[in-house]
This record gives C-alpha cells, structure tokens and sequence, in this order.
C-alpha cells in the first residue's frame, strides 16, 4: 500500500492507476456504445423508407478509433493533478482531434447526401450529375481548408499571416500549373454548359465511345473495343465532337439499284413500294424516295427516312426489316436487284 501513496509528477502511483483504468474503460465503454449503436441504427435502417437513419450509420461507423482515445486521455486526466502547461496541451489535443473527426463526419455526411443527389440524377437528369460532382468537390475543399485553418489556429500559428502568404505564393503556383489549372477552368466549362454530360456517346475525331466519368482534368471515354479512352479536358474542348446523346431522331438515307431491263411501269412504282416498306414500321417518318440517276451497270433510287429514337439498336431493326420488306416485295414483282456487270458485245466481220 505504501507504494501507492509514491508520487509521479506531483500524483500517487494510485492517481495515476485510476487514471489508466479510467482511461481503458472509457476506450471500452466508447467503443462498445459505437457498436451497439450502429447495430441498432442498421436494424432500424433495414425497415425505415428514410435515409436519415442510414446517415447516422455511417457517421457511427466513420467515427476514428484514434479520436475516442484522445477523448479517453482527456477524461483521464481530469483524475490527476497535472502541471497547466501539459493540461493545456491535452486540452488542444482534444480540441484538434475534435475538428479532424468533424471535418470526417461532414464529409461523410456530404458525400451521402450528394450521392443521394446523383442517383436521383442519373434516373431523371444525367446533365446534373457532373454539376454534383463540381460541387461535392468544392464543399470538400472548403470544409478541409477551415478545419486545417481552425487547427493551425489552436497551435498557435498566425493565420492571417499565413493566409496573406498563400496569397502571394498563389501567384507563383498559378504560373508554374498552367496546364492543370487549364484544364480545372475546362472542367469548370463542361459542367456549367454541359457540350456532354456522363452516358452520352460522343466521336471525337477518330475516337469514339460513351462518356463514363468527368473529373478535374480529364474526361473518361468507354471506347466499343473495351478500352477506356482519356482526354485532357482542355484538348477536348478544343476538339470537334459529335454528340450522338443529344440526337432525337436518325436521318437514314440509303441507295438501290435494279437492272436496266426492268420495265418502266415496274420502275415507277418502285418508290411507292419503298415507301410502304418504310411506312410499315413503327418509330419511322417518311421522307422521300426518287428515281436518283443512271448508274454505270444500275438503275438508282435515293430513300431518305427518319428513325423516331436515337438508339442505334433500333435503328439497325428498323433498317433490317425495310431491306426484308423491299426484298420480299421485289421478289413477288420480278424486279432484280442490279450488282456490277459488264456485257461484252462481239463484233464479226464479214469480210
């Protein structure tokens, strides 16, 4: 028992084991009310149509180990007599571990409501996901850099001087990242005036595939091979883009030929036949059909129609069933399809 009345640093060995011991069960305590709590709370969520209590889950799950043992060390050290300095320095402890763990849970907290934001957007309007993501990234930035600030001021940094020479140092940074603030500023311009937004299929000279992701300096391209194709925001802007997610209907124009031995009232009534073909398809509107020329080895006829969708797929079986249509009928007409031939005239001389 005498041991225990010995002193370290102005407390008994017993101050300082009730200290400890406070400190483990607070730990215990503290983890064990996470756990319970985030059980309780998923068991809730699973029958709750609202996303608050699946918010509150993920805040539980993001809390730091790391933060609820400073938190124990700070009430362990209201069981002991300990010199002002080292208490003030605990006391910082706590408060820096606080602001950390803050900045965590309103970036938790962010991050989900803005996925909540972005899922709604993918089902009703993809043209703002890009905007979400802008914003998700801008609210992270600002959040980090007040929780930083906020830290910096509790260890006792100036930061009105700091900042006024990050604002010097920001000039010299801004020339030495030209290239990447260029294409900052570019992902800037195609999230406000949105030339492309995620799931449109673009071509971009000799490139081509469907939008899968804008980021801060470059947009990411599911090419149809697989692969996926990079470019830097900035030189895609400066590019020529056909924008195939933008189209609302498909101009379809195509050519036949058939034989010039074909008789003249079979010829006239070729478009009316391709009309019909047309016509009898669903998703169509008719343009024209018209006697275009006299080939080298064909008679041609020009159709122009307009598919009512912009989905290639449909397109295609739009297209597929027209040629079996006008096959089918051509058939049933004796009217024969032209294809390259040359006919060879030989001349006998009689002498």
């Amino acid at each position: 028992m005498e041991n225990l009345n010995q002193t370290i640093l102005n407390n008994s060995l017993l101050q300082w084991l009730i200290a400890v011991a406070a400190l483990l069960v607070t730990v215990l305590l503290l983890r064990i009310f996470q756990h319970l709590a985030g059980r309780r709370l998923t068991a809730l969520a699973t029958r709750s149509a609202t996303q608050w209590d699946d918010m509150f889950v993920a805040l539980i799950a993001r809390t730091k180990l790391l933060f609820l043992i400073v938190v124990s060390i700070f009430v362990a050290t209201l069981f002991l007599d300990l010199p002002d300095r080292i208490q003030a320095t605990v006391s910082t402890l706590l408060v820096i571990a606080l602001l950390f763990q803050s900045g965590i849970w309103g970036a938790t907290f962010i991050a989900r409501v803005l996925e909540s934001y972005r899922q709604h957007a993918l089902e009703n309007n993809r043209a703002d996901v890009t905007t979400i993501n802008l914003i998700g990234l801008v609210i992270r930035i600002v959040l980090w850099s007040i929780v930083t600030l906020l830290v910096l001021d509790n260890l006792g940094v100036n930061v009105t001087a700091l900042v006024a020479g990050l604002g010097i140092g920001g000039i010299a940074v801004a020339l030495a990242l030209q290239n990447i603030l260029g294409d900052l500023f570019a992902s800037l311009s195609i999230t406000l005036d949105k030339p492309f937004i995620i799931g449109d299929f673009l071509i971009i000279g000799e490139h081509m595939g469907s939008v899968e992701n804008v980021g801060l300096k470059t947009t990411r391209v599911r090419s149809l091979s697989g692969e996926q194709l990079v470019f830097s925001n900035s030189d895609l802007l400066n590019s020529r883009i056909r924008n195939y997610g933008r189209m609302f209907e498909r101009r379809v124009a195509f050519s036949i030929g058939v034989i010039y031995e074909t008789p003249r009232e079979k010829l006239r009534r070729i478009p009316e036949i391709i009309q019909e073909a047309v016509e009898s398809q669903d998703e169509t509107r008719f343009d024209r059909s018209h006697f275009m020329k006299y080939g080298d080895y064909a008679l041609m006829y020009e159709t122009v129609y307009y598919v009512l969708s912009p989905d290639y797929n449909i397109y295609m079986d739009i297209q597929q069933s027209i040629y079996f249509a006008i096959h089918e009928v051509f058939e049933k007409e004796g009217i024969e399809f032209a294809y390259p031939t040359q006919k060879l005239f030989v001349h006998k001389d009689k002498n």
